[in-house]
């Protein structure tokens, strides 16, 4: 198989799940962490791998990886060619952020089967991959693909822990500090995600690529902070049907990887069926998460999800950075669509297309941040 991201949270709990299952690594990529991608490339052999900085290269054990006859790729481009030229029919896109769109898109022109965690690839392009299966490595899309049943569906819903800032006061929200953001009650993932999670970004990104996986436009989400229940699937008849599960991402790699031997070997803990007394929905309240007031503009007109990605990496790397405050990301994100209001009716039938949107939405929002700073 193929991994892109492979020292990340997604990265790493897929090569337990490979080891598990006696599937073979031919190619890897990481990004800045070299220090564990020497251990993994030790550890599981690939015939590729790629870097994403040249400057990086010292950095890795060279002696080794020349005694194993290894092929070294870098950066962006070089990601595109490793895929290229990788014989292996399943890729597991666990790339974070905008620059997974291309790897996707390569993925599906080499008609192999994609595997996705990277969810800006269908946040800025569900479109380009409508005529093409992806398998969605995401706890809430395998919850509705494991609830997908023939009967008529009435309504899609996912569900949010709430973030690390979910019970701060809301006159101290706008000020918290990324320290703050970062610590994330029930899960540990990336600073970018977990700032996501904090401002309920990543819920709407959620929704848009429930939108393209299953073409459905009646989804909710709800607040459930033990991360018991993923997903539920209301039908037609009226019935709900919800997916609960131990709170761990090999479930839903181990199906994308390898759905015979998924169903057939435990990977997570059994869920303590007790654990349900506990458990709660609630709404999501845009005084808490402003941009919660967008999903249905965004189920509306998806291709807005150009514009929310862009403005949200920008105004996340601010804060990150402490050039802003948490405010301003949710405020730099509606300015932006506000702005943006007009490619509602845009084609954008390519790549390019989406690249000119989003260097635009890129400028036009760290020229907002710029002006508006406090």
């Amino acid at each position: 198989m193929i991994l892109l991201g492979s020292t990340g949270s997604i990265g790493t709990n897929t090569l337990k799940v490979a080891n598990a299952f006696g599937l073979p690594i031919e190619s890897l990529s990481a990004g800045k962490n070299i220090a564990l991608f020497n251990t993994q490339i030790h550890q599981y052999r690939p015939k590729n791998i790629c870097i994403a900085d040249i400057n990086d290269a010292t950095k890795l054990d060279m002696a080794y990886i020349k005694a194993q006859n290894i092929r070294v790729f870098f950066g962006e481009e070089g990601l595109l060619d490793m895929i290229k030229a990788s014989q292996s029919t399943l890729a597991v896109n666990a790339l974070v952020g905008y620059a997974g769109l291309a790897p996707s898109l390569v993925i599906k022109q080499c008609g192999k089967k994609l595997a996705l965690a990277n969810k800006e690839s269908l946040v800025n392009a569900g479109w380009l991959f409508a005529d093409y299966p992806i398998t969605p490595i995401d706890s809430e899309h395998f919850g509705l693909w494991y609830l997908h049943t023939a009967r008529a569906i009435h309504r899609l819903c996912i569900t949010a822990s709430g973030g690390a800032l979910r019970d701060m006061p809301l006159d101290k929200l706008p000020f918290a500090t990324p320290a703050e953001a970062l610590k994330h009650p029930n899960w540990s993932m990336g600073q970018k995600i977990t700032i996501d999670s904090a401002t309920m970004v990543n819920k709407l990104f959620e929704v848009l690529e429930a939108y393209w996986l299953f073409g459905i436009q009646h989804i909710d989400a709800y607040i459930e902070e033990c991360s018991a229940i993923h997903a539920l699937v209301e039908f037609v008849d009226g019935s709900i049907t919800a997916h609960i599960s131990h709170a761990d991402m090999q479930l839903p790699i181990a199906y994308a990887l390898d759905e015979q031997k998924a169903k057939s070997m435990r990977l997570i803990p059994r869920f303590d069926m007790s654990a349900l007394t506990n458990i709660h929905l609630k709404p999501i309240d845009s005084k808490r998460y402003p941009v919660w007031d967008l999903k249905s503009t965004l189920l509306a007109y998806p291709k807005l999800g150009i514009v929310l990605n862009a403005s949200n990496e920008i105004a996340v790397g601010a804060f990150l950075d402490s050039r802003i405050d948490f405010g301003s990301i949710s405020a730099c994100i509606l300015e932006s669509m506000r702005y943006f209001d007009s490619i509602k009716t845009h084609t954008l039938t390519d790549i390019q297309d989406i690249r000119a949107l989003d260097s635009e939405v890129r400028a036009f929002s760290a020229s907002w941040l710029h002006t508006t700073r406090p």
